[in-house]
């Protein structure tokens, strides 16, 4: 029957040796990754980009899908063994020409990370009316892994890494409204949803593909402030978060949470190259890391959704609804009905 991550039954931390402040560096130390090919989206800024290092100082090839090819040839121009390709994750179109190339080309992949992402924006939709960030971190993601698919089964070994976030506890997946058509828009919810969609995608996508060889695993980078992800943040997005007091005065007990966990990047990407290479996970898949670590999971005293608006730091370890069986596999309904992809395994 395989392993399965439905309601946190592999969700245990196994001891890795590493912690919060562990670098790429130190996770990829003594890694071989000679003759593997890797994708890695958004991989030529933030995180990816620290991720696109450490894959390549291991000897394996890099091929960045982005928006603007000569921009991101430019950002990887001397690291060695990258491939840049035209790609846009809200375009079903662009996503479908990316992952027929790839396949043609004969080439097996042998790690997927599905790390670029939009976070906090104002509502925008894809042209197929899907809210806009719900369409960029899962649904690109999903199509994206489903046109992959042949050449991720062909690495007899593959993994798939889906960035999260720990604001994925802010929403489960709205499925009686997930592209706000009768709902305000809120966008941290929309956020939330999105995230814990990536949670829910990496259950059951390795549930489904782990007799292909093929594991998948979610994460919470954790806080940076060297990411632009926070750009369209507004004063009274500041004021909801706590991060500021409706005066405009500083939050300072926000302030000093913040600090204790805040990452440079390279301790941001670590979490995800353990993922992407450690021979710690070589049996073990669908669970929700942080820290260099298999998150904690404690159904039983979770707390709540409003909790974690009171909270800017950033919740540990994972919602109950982001592991939940009914809704991951509700969701890989709906994702092939929305994205228009039959991904049969």
């Amino acid at each position: 029957m395989g392993q399965k991550n439905y309601s946190g039954a592999l969700q245990k931390p196994i001891g890795s040796g590493f912690n919060a402040t562990s670098t790429t560096k130190d996770v990829i130390k003594g890694i071989d990754l000679t003759g593997k090919t890797a994708i890695i989206t958004g991989g030529d800024g933030g995180y990816g980009l620290e991720i696109t290092k450490a894959l390549t100082s291991a000897g394996a090839t890099v091929i960045i899908p982005s928006r603007n090819v000569e921009k991101s040839k430019e950002i990887v121009n001397g690291i060695a063994n990258v491939e840049v390709e035209a790609l846009d994750l809200a375009a079903p179109a662009s996503i479908n020409a990316f992952g027929e190339k790839f396949i043609a080309s004969g080439r097996s992949l042998h790690l997927l990370i599905n790390n670029a992402g939009i976070m906090w924006t104002p509502l925008h939709r894809d042209s197929k009316g899907n809210e806009g960030q719900f369409s960029t971190n899962h649904l690109g993601h999903f199509q994206l892994t489903a046109k992959l698919w042949d050449a991720l089964k062909k690495a007899n070994g593959a993994r798939v890494v889906n960035v999260s976030s720990s604001s994925h506890h802010f929403s489960p997946i709205l499925f009686d409204d997930i592209n706000f058509n009768q709902r305000e828009y809120d966008k941290f919810v929309a956020y939330g949803q999105s995230k814990t969609a990536n949670i829910l995608f990496a259950v059951e996508l390795d549930k489904r593909g782990q007799q292909f060889g093929v594991r998948a695993y979610a994460l919470n980078p954790g806080l940076s402030l060297e990411t632009n992800l926070g750009k369209h943040m507004t004063f009274e997005d500041f004021v909801t978060l706590g991060i500021l007091h409706p005066d405009g005065t500083p939050n300072k007990e926000a302030e000093a949470s913040m600090d204790k966990i805040k990452k440079t990047k390279e301790q941001g990407a670590a979490t995800a190259v353990w993922a992407a290479t450690s021979p710690q996970l070589e049996n073990i898949g669908g669970v929700y890391l942080e820290d260099v670590e298999i998150a904690q999971y404690d159904a039983a005293n979770y707390d709540s959704i409003a909790a974690a608006y009171k909270n800017p730091a950033g919740f540990p370890g994972t919602a109950p609804f982001a592991l939940d069986a009914e809704s991951a596999q509700k969701l890989w309904t709906l994702s092939e009905e929305l994205t228009q992809i039959k991904f049969d395994i």
